[in-house]
């Protein structure tokens, strides 16, 4: 059964959660040195980042007892390890000796102890100190006294979560409403079919600030305008008192045109897949959109897609946009979940990590599925690490993350300058102010 809500005035069609609030902000400043200042890093550090839940990976990489990953925030590394009884718990990957680090590999992998390796200190998978070399040389043995420091962790739609605080609120409050508004999809048994990383030289907040507006797609992303529609005036936006936000666009083509009726090349492939004649649409093409949710509603079982009766109409279509407070971006569309992560680079504010996952739903009888990336194996992707400067040779002209990501470089760079002397936001770039109210709600004390 699908998961509904009330609907809101003025967007018929659309489901929202009883929080869901009509987009206002008090009107803080968003002045440059948020982007590139040291202190304003160390400040979202000490007051944010330490209260917060982390996505550390996916329960599907710890399948059995003694699998192990690792994830490092800013100086800190998390090692998160399957345990005997079938739960997950979080550990500081450093060693209580003298501070070294456990292990030592991005890749996780499989222990039935962690062994230091400078002095063979041994901890077991519940993370107790088991053995020490030369026991006897200690006025007490620490065997047994001392264990890894651990951290809050939890799972919820098979991804892990770790929080730095001890007192941290319980995960599924931290994240409410987002589970809830993905309740449809059944994210715990999805795959990741894609996973890179890259290193952007562009502060963290970038993607927090461009997931949660439309407004740039006209300028950064023209090949969308036949099958997205990006105009505020059939958008609907969405902030809930946790400081998540939604963003819900059409699946047809874009209402800012005056040719939005028509149906050109791109919107006309979307239909035929589904045995639409796309012919039946000109002159009317964003009819398209419902005739598509009834085409995928009926065709769908028999071509193996049977989660969509899971979905609403609106989610058999539509790229739903669930920016999670941070700097987590969970993008719904009717095939899959597309997973947006930045996190700051250890000392330079000016640089970050920009991650990308693609989730997949299963499909009966297909071994392969369609991404950004091409076809892709139906199964768990390797981990794909480069430079942002790399990745831009490695890929066609027209990737959006590419778009994306370039801009926030040429950003970057014009947020130093002393001519830019705060932001001025347009009403459907609310959200972007909403984000930063929230930050300085942390740094301030009020969250």
């Amino acid at each position: 059964m699908a998961t509904t809500f009330a609907t809101p005035a003025g967007k018929a069609g659309y489901p929202t959660h009883p929080d869901a609030e009509t987009p206002r902000a008090r009107g803080d400043r968003i002045t440059g040195d948020r982007y590139w200042s040291k202190d304003f890093a160390d400040r979202e550090w000490e007051h944010m980042w330490k209260k917060v839940w982390h996505v550390g990976g996916r329960t599907s990489q710890l399948e059995e007892p003694g699998d192990f990953i690792t994830h490092e925030f800013r100086h800190e590394s998390i090692l998160m390890v399957k345990q005997q009884d079938g739960s997950i718990r979080a550990f500081f990957n450093v060693c209580q000796h003298r501070g070294n680090r456990l292990v030592n590999t991005a890749e996780g992998g499989v222990a039935t102890h962690f062994t230091c390796p400078y002095h063979n200190w041994k901890y077991s998978l519940e993370g107790q100190l088991d053995a020490v070399q030369d026991p006897e040389d200690f006025d007490v043995n620490p065997c047994g006294k001392l264990a890894l420091k651990e951290v809050s962790c939890d799972t919820w739609g098979g991804f892990i979560f770790f929080s730095f605080d001890p007192d941290a609120k319980p995960l599924l409050e931290f994240l409410d409403p987002i589970p809830t508004l993905l309740a449809n999809r059944d994210l715990e048994n999805w795959t990741r079919v894609v996973w890179r990383r890259l290193r952007v030289n562009t502060n963290w907040k970038f993607a927090s600030d461009n997931f949660n507006e439309a407004y740039h797609i006209p300028a950064v992303h023209p090949q969308f305008e036949p099958m997205i529609d990006d105009h505020y005036s059939t958008t609907v936006f969405e902030m809930y008192p946790n400081g998540h936000n939604r963003m819900i666009e059409k699946l047809q083509p874009s209402s800012r045109y005056p040719d939005a009726q028509q149906v050109k090349p791109l919107w006309a492939e979307v239909l035929s897949e589904w045995d639409l004649d796309p012919a039946d649409f000109e002159g009317r093409a964003q009819d398209g959109r419902v005739a598509l949710q009834e085409a995928r509603r009926r065709l769908g079982p028999e071509r193996g897609y049977h989660y969509f009766a899971d979905l609403t109409d609106d989610e058999l279509t539509d790229q739903i946009h669930h920016t999670v407070f941070p700097n987590l971006t969970l993008t719904g569309t009717g095939e899959g979940l597309h997973v947006f992560r930045t996190e700051p680079d250890a000392d330079d504010p000016n640089w970050s990590t920009f991650d990308y996952w693609y989730l997949a739903a299963p499909v009966e009888g297909q071994a392969e599925v369609g991404t950004l990336y091409g076809m892709r194996p139906y199964r768990e992707a390797e981990f794909e690490d480069a430079d942002f400067s790399d990745y831009k040779t490695t890929i066609a002209q027209g990737d959006f993350l590419e778009q994306d990501l370039s801009l926030a470089v040429t950003q970057q760079q014009g947020l130093r300058s002393m001519a830019f002397e705060g932001a001025h936001l347009s009403r459907q770039e609310t959200r972007v102010a909403r984000f930063h109210e929230v930050i300085n709600d942390y740094l301030e004390g009020r969250r």
